[in-house]
């Protein structure tokens, strides 16, 4: 038997002999109450509207399902992920969920949480192991849909057009979501030999980063035709970097961006972006109805994708949308 369950059988035994001491005064015997589930949760981080969005929609999400979170922020590291997992597991949680933020590295962890009996769920990002029990299931976006849904708007965008110049500014490097929606982006236009990506540069998902990225690639060439932003974070800085510069977002340069935050519907509707590929963060509760399932030890389905659109300067409705809540 494993600590945990040896801790848990004494307390349950204490719990009995309680009972039989005070059976002479219950007249009946009171309805036994569900257990409330404890899940460890180690974010990666705080470095976007989205990420902030995502923590806060968890924590509402384990408040309405009675959960009981532990809750971990890595600041971006992945050392500070893998300690937040050790203290889960110290702690004898019911379920570890983690959004990871490098595929790689994990294994020696996972297979600690494994031996000590607890299921993990990944949510927004994979990782990449060759053994695949180590994590029960993945909660979150299809990245390789977003990259094929930001292609097919330059493909109506750009229609007609001979050569389009293209810089692409990715998010982390080895994250799910940046070599997803790389990939997806790529193989759609890929033979299309009338576009040109011609420069490719990280802004690690960081509004700082990809406003230095704009501001570099300006001062070497004016030629842009397409900004493909991986996340609306660098998006945002890199307009304020494209307008510093006296060029016009959404004219001068066609902008696409991934995420759907409110800071990018709102330009999107001044038309300062032209096409925002929602990945939403709203995905909490969907992450505590896993959790109960795990904790029971029923099976869950090994992907669940969020369901999302994509939203266009072609929208009619664009005006009529509801607050984003991130």
């Amino acid at each position: 038997m494993s600590a945990r369950g040896a801790a848990r059988l004494c307390l349950g035994l204490l719990s009995l002999g309680a009972l039989f001491s005070l059976g002479g005064c219950a007249k009946q015997p009171q309805a036994e109450q569900p257990r409330e589930i404890i899940v460890g949760f180690a974010q990666l981080g705080a470095e976007s509207g989205w990420r902030v969005g995502n923590t806060a929609d968890i924590e509402r999400a384990a408040q309405r399902a009675h959960v009981q979170l532990m809750y971990k922020n890595a600041d971006q590291r992945q050392d500070n992920q893998i300690k937040a997992i050790r203290s889960f597991i110290a702690s004898q949680v019911d379920v570890i969920a983690f959004a990871p933020i490098v595929e790689e590295g994990w294994d020696n962890v996972l297979r600690e949480a494994k031996e000590a009996g607890i299921p993990v769920l990944l949510t927004d990002r994979f990782i990449r192991t060759e053994d695949e029990s180590l994590y029960a299931g993945f909660v979150g976006s299809n990245f390789l849909q977003e990259g094929q849904a930001a292609a097919q708007f330059l493909l109506q965008k750009t229609a007609g057009q001979n050569h389009v110049r293209i810089l692409q500014i990715t998010g982390t490097e080895d994250s799910t979501p940046m070599k997803q929606r790389q990939q997806g982006f790529e193989q759609t236009i890929a033979g299309d030999s009338r576009y040109e990506i011609f420069q490719t540069i990280s802004g690690d998902f960081l509004r700082s980063k990809g406003k230095e990225c704009m501001r570099n690639v300006l001062r070497e060439t004016r030629d842009i035709g397409v900004l493909y932003s991986h996340n609306d974070a660098m998006t945002l800085g890199a307009i304020e970097a494209i307008e510093e510069a006296g060029l016009v977002p959404g004219e001068d340069i066609v902008i696409i961006t991934v995420d759907g935050e409110q800071g990018a519907i709102d330009l999107l509707k001044q038309g300062k972006i032209n096409c925002v590929v929602e990945c939403t963060p709203l995905i909490g509760d969907v992450i505590m109805d896993l959790a109960k399932k795990l904790a029971a030890g029923e099976p869950i389905a090994r992907i669940t994708y969020s369901s999302e659109r994509t939203f266009t300067e072609y929208d009619s409705d664009l005006q009529a949308l509801p607050p984003r809540g991130y």
